[in-house]
Formats: C-alpha cells, sequence, structure tokens
C-alpha cells in the first residue's frame, strides 16, 4: 500500500471499542500510520492516550475522512445490524466514489449482499470481512475473512497480511470470494465455535458425573489433550479455565458461573442457512438449542426435582474409559468440522462465491477461535482433493475415524445408562452412522407423505414420480 501523503493516514477505522482499538493498533505497529472516529469522545481519548505518532483518533467524520489517503480505505468494527447502515449512510457523506469500506463486523451474510449491490451501485468497493481472534487476536494478529470487491482486496492485502497471525510463514488472511463470502464463511466459522464448546462442555460433564472426576484431574486430563492430536485453542483456554482460582480464593473461579449460556446469533444464522441450503449440520443445530434451554434454569430445576437422578454407580473411571472419552472426542469434532464444510460447499455451487477449502482451513489454522491441529488434516484433505464432497471421504481421515468408533459408541451408551446428557456426543454419532447408510428409511416417509398429501414419490430403476392410492389396493 503506497502513501501518496505522508501527513495522511493509510487505515482508517470506525468504532473504537476493544476490537476496533486493538486492530489499530496492530496496523499502526506495523508501520502504517492509521486515523480513528468513534462518536464516543472518551473512546478517542483513549486512543489518543496511547501517544503513538501514527495513530489519531478524530470525534469528527470530516476531519477523520480528510485525514485518510486517497483511496480512502475505512474500517467498520460496530454491532452488526441497522447501525452498520447508518455508518454507511454517513460516510457516503464524506468519503468519494473510489473509496473502500468494510464491515468488519458480525453481519449476517443476506445484508452484506445487499449493501454490496448498494455500495457498488453508488461507486463505492465494499468488503465484508469477518474477523477472529477476540481482543488477543485482534492485537497480535487475527484470522481475517474478507471477501466482495476483488478489485479493492488488492489494496487491503500488503496490511492485511501484516496484521495477521501467521502459521509456517503463511498469514492466516486471504480472499474468500465474491460479494458476502467473507461473511458466509465467518458465520460457519462462529457454528463451528458452538458446536465444539458444546462437545467441550459435554466433554467436561462426563468426566465429573459419569468417572466422578475432581476438577483438578479434569485439568490434567484437558492438558494432556492439548499436547497431542486434540490440541486446538479452545481446549487451550478451557484447560486454563481449570486452573483459575481467584486472588485468596481457594477454589476454581469458573464453579461460581451461572450455568446459563448467552450467544449473540451467529449460530442461529449457520443453523437457518443450512435449512435453507437443505445441508445436514446436526451439531450446530443442538448446540445452539442447548444453549436456549440452559436459559431455562427455573424450568430445569422443577423438573430436576420430578424426575431425580437414581444415583447409579458412576462409570468405571479407569483408563480405558478416558481412552474411549478421546476417541469419541476425536470423531465428534472431525464431524463438526465436517458439518461446516460440507455447508461451505453447498453454500459454493448455490451462491457461486468461488470459496477454496483448502484456502478456508488454511487460515483457520492460526489466530481464530477454532483454529487446532485438526485443520492441518483438513488444509492437507482439501489440497489433495478440492472437490472433496466430504471430510469423511478422505482416505486419512477415515483411518482415524476407524479407530475411534468403538470409543464413541461407548461413550454414549454409558451416558444414556447413567442419566448424561450428551446431546453432541450422540448426534455426531447419528450423523456419522447415517452418512454411511446406504439405505436410509427414509421410503417410509415418502410413503407417507403420498399416503396423506399425494405429495408423490420416486421407484427404484424407474424414471418419473409417482402417486398411490393407499387406501383402495386395486388401485
Amino acid at each position: 500500500m503506497e502513501q501518496e501523503n505522508k501527513n495522511k493516514s493509510a487505515f482508517g477505522m470506525i468504532g473504537l471499542g476493544t476490537m476496533g482499538s486493538n486492530l489499530l493498533q496492530n496496523i499502526a505497529d506495523n508501520g502504517y500510520s492509521c486515523s480513528g472516529y468513534d462518536i464516543n469522545t472518551k473512546q478517542v481519548e483513549n486512543l489518543n492516550a496511547l501517544n503513538q505518532d501514527n495513530i489519531h483518533g478524530f470525534s469528527d467524520l470530516k476531519a477523520f475522512a480528510e485525514s485518510l489517503n486517497s483511496p480512502r480505505i475505512v474500517m467498520m468494527l460496530v454491532p452488526a445490524g441497522k447501525i452498520v447502515d447508518s455508518v454507511i449512510e454517513e460516510l457516503l457523506q464524506v468519503l468519494d466514489k473510489g473509496d473502500i469500506i468494510i464491515d468488519g463486523g458480525n453481519s449476517h451474510f443476506t445484508d452484506t449482499e445487499r449493501r454490496f449491490v448498494y455500495l457498488e451501485e453508488k461507486g463505492y468497493h465494499f468488503v465484508g470481512m469477518g474477523v477472529s481472534g477476540g481482543e488477543e487476536g485482534a492485537r497480535k494478529g487475527p484470522s481475517m475473512m474478507p471477501g466482495g470487491d476483488k478489485e479493492a482486496y488488492k489494496y487491503l492485502k500488503p496490511v492485511l497480511e501484516k496484521i495477521a497471525a501467521h502459521v509456517n510463514g503463511d498469514p492466516t488472511v486471504a480472499y474468500m470470494g465474491e460479494r458476502s463470502a467473507g461473511h458466509f464463511v465467518k458465520m460457519v466459522h462462529n457454528g463451528i465455535e458452538y458446536a465444539l464448546m458444546q462437545l467441550i462442555s459435554e466433554t467436561y460433564e462426563i468426566m465429573k458425573k459419569g468417572l466422578q472426576m475432581e476438577d483438578s484431574e479434569i485439568y490434567s486430563v484437558f492438558k494432556k489433550w492439548n499436547e497431542g492430536r486434540l490440541k486446538s485453542y479452545l481446549l487451550e483456554i478451557t484447560r486454563d479455565i481449570f486452573a483459575y482460582k481467584k486472588k485468596g480464593e481457594d477454589h476454581l473461579f469458573f464453579n461460581d458461573i451461572k450455568d446459563e449460556a448467552k450467544a449473540k446469533g451467529t449460530g442461529k444464522w449457520t443453523s437457518q442457512a443450512a435449512m435453507d441450503l437443505s445441508v445436514p449440520v446436526p451439531m450446530i443445530d443442538i448446540a445452539v438449542s442447548m444453549r436456549d434451554l440452559s436459559k431455562y434454569k427455573n424450568l430445569r430445576t422443577e423438573a430436576s426435582e420430578l424426575y431425580p437422578d437414581k444415583k447409579e454407580a458412576a462409570f468405571s473411571n479407569n483408563e480405558k474409559d478416558l481412552e474411549n472419552l478421546e476417541e469419541a472426542f476425536y470423531l465428534s469434532m472431525v464431524s463438526a468440522y465436517a458439518q461446516g464444510m460440507h455447508l461451505l460447499s453447498q453454500a459454493n455451487v448455490e451462491f457461486k462465491y468461488e470459496l477454496n477449502l483448502a484456502v478456508i482451513a488454511k487460515i483457520w489454522r492460526g489466530g481464530c477461535i477454532i483454529r487446532s491441529e485438526f485443520l492441518e488434516d483438513i488444509y492437507a484433505a482439501y489440497q489433495k482433493d478440492s472437490s472433496l464432497e466430504h471430510l469423511f471421504l478422505n482416505d486419512s481421515i477415515h483411518k482415524s475415524l476407524i479407530k475411534s468408533i468403538p470409543g464413541i459408541r461407548t461413550v454414549v451408551s454409558n451416558a444414556a445408562l447413567h442419566g448424561i446428557s450428551v446431546p453432541t456426543f450422540a448426534v455426531a454419532l447419528s450423523y456419522f452412522d447415517n452418512v454411511r447408510n446406504k439405505e436410509m428409511p427414509a421410503n417410509l416417509i415418502q410413503a407417507q407423505r403420498d399416503f396423506f398429501g399425494a405429495h408423490t414419490y420416486e421407484l427404484k430403476g424407474k424414471e418419473g414420480v409417482f402417486h398411490t392410492d393407499w387406501e383402495n389396493p386395486e388401485h
């Protein structure tokens, strides 16, 4: 990115909250002069208080725009929804045609699609970019998923590649595809994140209630797993949560937290999009449902009194139990990623995004919340076969899954017998069993639909659609 005027900034940021401020500092640390704007003057004061020569905060939008080099690059990090549209309209009053607007928030991909068309018609370049990694990622190197205006990405690429996390020397950012591709990919990333978080929480419950392990023992398991093939950012922070005690207290802090999980909607969006595209993502679906169920604390409390545990004996709690649990976790983890990648492949067909699944796996290997050792396997699978229909069909993954099947069957069976809820494990297993099911019982469903609604059916070995008068065998 060449600066025509050294007295002007190369990059502008609107929204100077935690993410915006940290990302702007990251950009400045990499040698680019930056301008930041926020309607909240306190945020502007905080930015200017950093006393960095190449960072300047503004409370006036016009002055902010005038501080930027042409073509102006302005990134928004504001809450998704109507606020984004409002900020865009304000920007159009101070920007020129040919300038670049980036939406770096968690916008719904349909909104990004609409905004892309709107701004293109007005002569502006628009990029919808998913950003993952949280506060630390923004400051030290996130994973970024830009999509939209391909011409604009040429201007953005040098700075984005510098501020991204790097894995084996490769930046965790790449152009995702046309129009709303960037935000669609980020949405699916978040859906996978929901599934993995629910999976880890169920693993904790199995160890606590089923194996009756102490928190210190659970910590040791998560620590060990994070040093092997299950290594991931989410397991890493889970391990650390199991070690965190407030100063002066002798118990783990997370045990003081209510068992009511919140959500911002991106998991639900993933499920909705998958249903619209007729792609099964049951682990993501159930993860969203379990967060919703967690909010009904009073209902759960009342039901627990009506249907108390029978206090049956715990699992045997031996080394084999933990081996089974690790295998079950592995198969379920693979299934969560596989469902997300399957959704991306089908969205690519439907929306003509021109996604590259190998590249997506590559940039998810670092900086983002779902980064994991297994993403190396996903990257390798799609590099070997870019048209791979499903991760379960990859030779290497197939060999690993075969070894994990007995473990997950044992874990799900034991959990059911002991009254421990493990919906993501159970769904992962059922999904796996049906993906490998050559003859599903869906023929009965088609017969039922035709019986009550004359919806017709297709026959084996015959072309066309048919209808039967089921109440009159002679017809």
